[in-house]
């Protein structure tokens, strides 16, 4: 693999191909896509405000062979920091599975930009806001979702050029999807990859997630686009697919073991995932195994799940 830097901006794959980076990949930090051929365009996620969505896509116009105008979006998944800037692009095609269109509301740009507003009346958890989201607009998002959705896979063409949407949710969401370029041999996994960062599991069943590391590595493709982090090869992602059978593994021998979930979270070592960032989310993490185990299908109170994370950060 190409010895890809870990830069702000747009990269060029080759042939019509490009990655759009943020580094750090840390919260809200996410990455996009663009394919390009003849006068025909798909963008693979927007940004988590329209700031960043536009200085993105006044790159892109900009961009060498770059087409002007986004014909068509695909949305990995519903979670903000990929599509609270559909609004700069919704004349375009927007496509996602089904089963994301099904969550695209659950935590709009209103609510958030009022919390925001209000992180000094927060305690922890406004603390753990301002920290990790301070740096985002959420005044001016538009809440726009897919104008087509889909479910299992469908193909769609970029000029001549075959692109192919593979749903692997649930897992990290309800409805993830695979954005692969044949041609290019490229390959762009959403939040199904995190690099230098820890996963965190909103959904599961984390079999269904360690099965799309395994289908991604059997794929012909040499370069990978992850929704976090660094471009990345299929060593990284044989070691994200490691990590969620470590944290599965022994999660589940607490559970087995009659340990109350808050108790497996602070039992669990990070061992080598311990230089990993945003290592609270194995609070997350927990909390959703401990569901699946259960059984628990009961709507989820994300505002705790921010306030267990709050309290392993601080």
């Amino acid at each position: 693999m190409a010895d890809w830097q870990f830069t702000k901006g747009l990269h060029d794959l080759g042939n019509g191909a490009y990655a759009y980076l943020q580094p750090d990949g840390s919260w809200g930090w996410s990455n996009a896509g663009l394919v390009v051929d003849g006068d025909q365009s798909l963008l693979v996620d927007t940004l988590f405000d329209q700031p960043l969505t536009r200085q993105m896509l006044d790159v892109m116009a900009d961009a060498n062979g770059a087409a002007k105008g986004i014909d068509t979006v695909v949305n990995t998944h519903a979670n903000a920091d990929h599509t609270f800037g559909n609004g700069l692009v919704k004349d375009a095609e927007i496509i996602a599975s089904e089963a994301s269109a099904s969550e695209w509301d659950g935590f709009p740009p209103e609510a958030l930009a009022e919390m925001m507003r209000n992180t000094d009346q927060m305690g922890d958890v406004g603390a753990f806001f301002a920290e990790r989201f301070s740096a985002f607009d959420f005044e001016n998002c538009e809440l726009v979702g897919p104008s087509r959705t889909f479910s299992g896979r469908l193909d769609v063409k970029v000029g001549d050029k075959s692109i192919e949407l593979i749903e692997v949710g649930p897992a990290h969401t309800l409805g993830d999807i695979l954005i692969h370029v044949p041609d290019n041999k490229v390959l762009y996994t959403g939040d199904i990859l995190f690099i230098g960062g820890t996963p965190i599991i909103w959904a599961g069943p984390v079999g269904n997630w360690i099965e799309a590391c395994e289908l991604i590595m059997d794929l012909d493709v040499d370069v990978i686009v992850p929704g976090h982090g660094p471009i990345a090869d299929k060593a990284d992602v044989r070691r994200m697919q490691e990590y969620l059978k470590y944290i599965d593994t022994e999660t589940r021998k607490r559970y087995d073991a009659g340990l109350s979930m808050e108790d497996a979270i602070g039992d669990i070592a990070l061992g080598d995932y311990s230089s990993w960032g945003e290592a609270e989310r194995i609070a997350v993490n927990v909390s959703t195994l401990y569901r699946e185990y259960a059984g628990d299908t009961s709507e989820r109170d994300i505002m705790s799940l921010f306030a267990m994370m709050a309290k392993i950060a601080h």
